[in-house]
């Protein structure tokens, strides 16, 4: 009787087949490799339980569906029809082509990074983002480290280890990924010190808290939530006037809101302005830049923490500091992408929306009115005007989404009342075109041609209140 297990090639066999050196430049050979030899583990395992051999066909095919499955976790472009701007999930606010563009020779040939070009000596790694941003926010100075969550850490280490930072109870916050301020401030070596109730939190909570020990007063945004309702708390203004002159007042903006009329932030400016000595923000939010966390004020306490061992281990590299530099160029002098978004009028992505559906009957997709949001801890309670594309089939809507998550190019939508939308807010960027065909994909229509034009053209959509 023939070994049933035989019917298996050996891994080095496969890899020398052409098939799978399709795969090679999209996961390495080595990786394939890896791949490979996962799957056939799987084919000997089911060898076991039936005792009978495997295909040929059934051997590529499994294959195939193992480097496929690996591929498909690779970082890649998604089309974003969620409405949410700055999703965590989808690498928050894209960066600008241009500046992209404009640092390319930067990062892939050698820099002056750390060299100062007038006397030739070693120099700072900060280039013009320390004075735009100071033209920006109003800040004394800015250093630069690579989240938000650094920069907390590394202002609490360097300015309240051994001693108590005071914060409200209603800001002891966790965000997403596990973020949570009091074991940021455990991790610091800095002791805790509550104040107020969840929702309560008076001046003189605060100055009654204050002892010799007391190095900060922390006030944090409360990020993806708000307590509405019977709530109070002081101002950054009153919290300054009161506080002695020894105990920092520092500010966890998070957002990065610098001019924008986003209903629920404040800039930093404003923060500045009432008294904190620093601010701290993430750059990949409404600020528009690469992942990276600013913090801004006062000059001697940025010298502070510039000092510190730990900076040196949160400092950026030269893609993170030139795409920031020059993202910051472009927005001291214009608009911020989640702006640009906001601003969107009705009207455009009305007409925006109809060149998707264009030739797609109305019973099957329609423009229907939705709202957008902010997103990354942004004015969690806050909603723009907005339209969206609404898919009108008896198919669940779980399978329509994970039909479009398997696109080439991903499609993310949502469900709303049992139907899977595509908010136009954040897809307005893209080309209508490659979202239709997408569109004609998921919902396995044919391309149709112009005789069905005035499908949408002609039709009303009512606008959101």
């Amino acid at each position: 009787m023939e070994n049933p297990y035989a019917s298996i090639p050996q891994v080095s066999r496969i890899l020398e087949e052409e098939w799978i050196k399709q795969w090679f430049p999209r996961l390495s050979r080595a990786l394939t490799a890896e791949t490979v030899a996962s799957a056939l583990q799987e084919l000997r395992k089911q060898v076991r339980k039936t005792g009978t051999p495997v295909s040929a066909e059934e051997t590529i095919r499994m294959v195939t569906e193992a480097c496929r499955k690996m591929q498909r976790r690779r970082l890649q472009r998604v089309l974003n029809g969620t409405g949410v701007i700055l999703h965590t999930n989808m690498g928050r606010s894209p960066l600008l082509p241009d500046a992209w563009d404009a640092v390319r020779d930067l990062n892939t040939r050698y820099s002056n990074l750390e060299l100062e070009l007038q006397t030739g000596k070693r120099g700072l790694r900060s280039g013009l983002v320390p004075e735009l941003l100071r033209i920006l926010t109003g800040a004394e100075a800015a250093l630069v480290v690579n989240n938000n969550a650094a920069g907390v850490l590394l202002t609490l280490t360097a300015l309240a280890k051994d001693r108590e930072v005071i914060v409200s109870r209603g800001q002891q916050i966790q965000i997403g990924g596990g973020f949570r301020i009091p074991e940021i401030l455990a991790l610091s070596g800095a002791r805790l010190v509550e104040v107020g109730t969840t929702n309560i939190t008076t001046l003189s909570d605060y100055l009654s808290a204050v002892t010799e020990r007391t190095a900060l007063v922390m006030v944090v945004h409360t990020s993806n939530f708000r307590i509405r309702g019977f709530t109070s708390h002081p101002s950054v203004r009153e919290l300054s006037s009161q506080l002695p002159p020894s105990v920092g007042l520092v500010v966890d903006q998070g957002s990065g809101v610098t001019r924008e009329q986003i209903p629920g932030e404040t800039p930093i400016r404003t923060f500045l302005q009432e008294g904190a000595h620093l601010v701290c923000c993430s750059a990949d939010k409404v600020l528009g830049g690469p992942q990276a966390g600013i913090v801004m004020g006062k000059e001697e306490w940025i010298n502070r923490l510039r000092k510190h061992p730990l900076m040196r281990a949160f400092r950026p590299g030269k893609t993170i500091l030139s795409l920031l530099e020059e993202v910051l160029i472009r927005r001291v002098d214009g608009p911020s992408y989640t702006e640009s978004v906001y601003s969107i009028p009705l009207e455009e992505l009305k007409r925006y929306g109809r060149k998707i559906l264009k030739g797609i009957p109305r019973e099957v997709a329609d423009l229907v009115p939705a709202f957008g949001t902010t997103g990354g801890g942004s004015a969690p309670d806050e909603k723009f005007r907005s339209l969206a594309i609404e898919l009108k089939t008896d198919e669940k809507p779980e399978t329509l989404l994970r039909r479009m998550r398997e696109l080439p190019v991903p499609l993310i939508g949502t469900i709303e009342d049992g139907r899977v939308r595509l908010n136009l807010s954040t897809l307005a960027g893209e080309n209508p075109q490659d979202v239709r065909n997408a569109l004609l994909t998921v919902l396995q229509l044919p391309e149709r041609g112009a005789d069905n034009e005035t499908t949408h053209t002609e039709s009303e959509v009512a606008l959101p209140e």
